[in-house]
Formats: structure tokens, C-alpha cells, sequence
């Protein structure tokens, strides 16, 4: 599906506020309720628009520490739903260079997340070595 200006103005309000009302797309677009009604649905329908999510604020929640985790083995040895389940781990990508993996992960603090390095370690005998890197301070951060 090709998208024209209209549907990428539909995505960015919602990218932006998704719990906007059709009527206020409308409103901000200038296209007719019924139009974008049928756009979004379109959209949904073609797997441009996934899901409708929210954007938490890390620190109320409790996970403001932030890490991202290098991880060099053979995946399909460690990937699985257990993993992919976990609660601390946000994103998984496939990379290319010296690692195989990469993970964003969230904690409550270093302790949950040394807890989880060394329980993580313990049971992937097949990874060879992970580099981690803690953020010190969020720039930007999209869902």
C-alpha cells in the first residue's frame, strides 16, 4: 500500500496522540470524518498501523534504568518466548558487525539489573559474551 500525504498526516497526529478522536483528525487535516474513519481502518487492515500503544513515563513506573545489552552467540539457541517475555526487556533487533543481537532493556535499579545479567548469563550457556551500556540521560525516546 502506497501512502499519500493524507495518510501521512493520519499518522502523525495519531503517532503523536492516539487517543485522538476521528473528529479532531479531521479537524487538524482538514478530511472529512468518514474518510478518516475509513483511512485508519485501511491502515490498520494493511499492518502500516500495528497497534495503538502509549508512551509511559519511565521514572513513575519505576524503570528508569535504562540499558542496552550487545549480545554475541548463536541466537536461535536463546531466543524464545521465555526471553522474548521477559518483563525488563523492551526490544530485541538482530544486528549486523560483531554482535548478533542487541536488547533495550528497563529496571527499577543496577541491583534488578545485575540480578538479571548474571540469571541471564547463567542460563544462556550459548552466549559468548555481552557488552552493556547504561543510559545516563534519554534525549528522545519514541514507542
Amino acid at each position: 500500500m502506497e501512502l499519500d500525504l493524507k495518510d501521512h498526516q493520519i499518522i502523525g497526529l495519531l503517532k503523536a496522540d492516539s487517543r485522538l478522536s476521528v473528529r479532531d483528525i479531521a479537524k487538524a487535516t482538514g478530511i472529512r470524518p468518514s474518510t478518516v474513519h475509513e483511512r485508519i481502518k485501511k491502515l490498520v487492515k494493511k499492518g502500516i498501523i500495528e497497534r495503538f500503544t502509549l508512551k509511559l513515563n519511565n521514572k513513575a513506573i519505576g524503570e528508569n534504568f535504562i540499558v542496552f545489552m550487545l549480545v554475541l552467540g548463536k541466537p536461535t539457541e536463546y531466543v524464545g518466548d521465555t526471553l522474548l517475555n521477559n518483563k525488563n526487556i523492551k526490544e530485541v533487533f538482530g544486528i549486523t558487525g560483531e554482535y548478533d543481537m542487541m536488547f533495550k532493556l528497563k529496571f527499577r535499579d543496577v541491583e534488578e539489573f545485575n540480578n538479571f545479567v548474571l540469571n541471564f548469563r547463567k542460563l544462556n550457556k550459548n552466549v559468548e559474551k555481552t557488552l552493556t551500556m547504561v543510559v545516563t540521560t534519554t534525549l528522545k525516546e519514541d514507542i
